[in-house]
């Protein structure tokens, strides 16, 4: 996985790779060998006219936000540029997400209490300083090695479509996320279930705030009667990437040779203009340089924010930009062949699913068989992402599972593989519950083994 010729403007690349309506995110090593994340802008929508201003506009926001105390955020190191392509650098690993734990089945509620939590401060921060979140949902929220939830994209999802997000679609998704969570555990913690259901419509009537304090008050009806992050700092450090290999523990080499690198955040030697937040709150703060303005400082003293490494002729700069360009376009061309579906732009409906139906292949199956189950999900058409789990009575198995439905389809099969044997008669009931988006959706179907 470790491969020091991926590299952007000194993160290096990892092969872990995801996709979401923004572009493709990759687990990434930052210049000091810290762990974070690089994105990769999809073109088809970074190039549209006044996409990449707004980006660059709402990242400018969020470091600001952070350099003025506010934590709950994974923090935005840089935007840079390399020929067509353009790049996002967290200063942060962007996983693994509340999505990724949940599909795993590795979250308990004392962890997801701990979640909700403190996304739900994080939100109100970001609404009491006059912004917005604009994407609230499993795949947003990362958890750090440390148990701590962090939203990611914050208003990026906005930049893209030209639009400004209400508090309400932020309460919205965060009541959607408790509503998952409180799914997740079903009858294994009824109680701590009902208190996620109990706070969700809360979050849509008396407001974030109120749902917290409930939360946090409440906390008796949790497993243990406390709110801790050590369950989810256990699984995702179970569940990282770089858990794994001790190479990523080491301080990467930066690559050889990058090509231009611009950045789209900074000028050297430019003063920025004070951003304003919320009413009658005026903030300008020194914000620090980033790696692109390091590597622009390390090569020729001229007054832009193009790196030419090594101040070598031109003719030389020239040539090993095209090649480096070359190189980079191979690379994302074979990133694009895992991309399944974009996000449609412009004012694009929420996901929502419409209906489930369930059926088993066969009523009734024989010895040591293989029964096939399969659920058909109908959504409204539009582009995001459905968790699921399937349930079997029998064993009490519980199989999760991940769809990424695209913009104009509607129906989905999803399917089950049940593998049973033994001698005995039973009646064998397979339900599927559609976790997110809310409201939790179930449909069943059942065959009779006999053996």
């Amino acid at each position: 996985m470790n491969n020091p010729e991926h590299g952007i403007a000194g993160f290096r690349l990892t092969e872990h790779t995801w996709m979401t309506e923004l572009g493709n995110w990759i687990d990434a090593i930052s210049p000091d060998g810290r762990r974070a994340g690089a994105l990769l802008f999809d073109p088809k929508i970074i190039g549209l006219p006044g996409v990449r201003d707004r980006v660059v506009s709402t990242v400018m926001a969020d470091q600001r936000l952070v350099l003025g105390g506010m934590t709950g955020l994974i923090p935005v190191a840089d935007v840079v540029a390399a020929g067509d392509q353009v790049w996002l650098l967290t200063g942060q690993a962007v996983s693994p997400t509340l999505g990724d734990l949940l599909a795993d089945g590795a979250i308990d509620p004392s962890g997801a209490a701990s979640a909700l939590v403190e996304t739900a401060q994080t939100l109100i921060a970001l609404h009491a300083a006059g912004v917005t979140h604009g994407s609230v949902h499993p795949g947003t929220v990362v958890i750090t090695a440390e148990g701590a939830a962090l939203l990611s994209e914050r208003g990026l999802s906005d930049a893209i479509r030209g639009q400004v997000s209400p508090p309400e679609r932020d309460a919205a998704g965060w009541a959607a996320l408790a509503r998952g969570l409180a799914a997740s555990f079903g009858q294994g913690a009824p109680r701590a279930a009902g208190l996620f259901e109990r706070v969700a419509a809360m979050a849509g009537t008396l407001g974030l705030a109120a749902a917290r304090s409930t939360l946090i008050a409440e906390q008796a009806a949790l497993p243990g009667g406390v709110i801790g992050r050590e369950g989810l700092a256990r699984a995702a450090r179970g569940r990282s990437v770089f858990a794994q290999p001790p190479a990523y523990r080491q301080a990467p080499a930066l690559p050889r040779d990058e090509g231009d690198i611009v950045t789209l955040l900074h000028v050297p030697g430019r003063s920025a203009d004070p951003l304003r937040f919320g009413p009658g709150i005026g903030t300008q703060v020194q914000r620090p340089e980033t790696t692109a303005e390091r590597i622009w400082r390390a090569g020729r003293n001229e007054a832009s924010t193009v790196h030419r490494p090594g101040g070598r002729p031109a003719k030389a700069s020239r040539a090993r930009r095209w090649r480096t360009l070359w190189s980079t376009a191979l690379f994302a061309a074979i990133m694009a062949g895992a991309i399944f579906a974009w996000f449609k732009l412009g004012n694009a409906p929420e996901l929502e699913v419409k209906s489930i139906d369930v059926v088993a292949a066969k009523k009734t199956y024989g010895c040591n068989s293989s029964a096939l189950v399969t659920g058909t999900v109908v959504t409204n058409g539009a582009a995001g992402e459905i968790t699921f789990e399937w349930r079997k009575n029998l064993d009490g198995g519980i199989v999760p599972g991940r769809l990424r439905t695209s913009s104009g389809q509607t129906s989905y099969p999803v399917s089950l593989r049940w593998a049973v044997g033994g001698k005995s008669n039973v009646k064998a009931t397979a339900t599927l519950r559609i976790l997110t988006p809310g409201p939790v959706r179930t449909d069943k179907a059942s065959f009779t083994y006999k053996c």
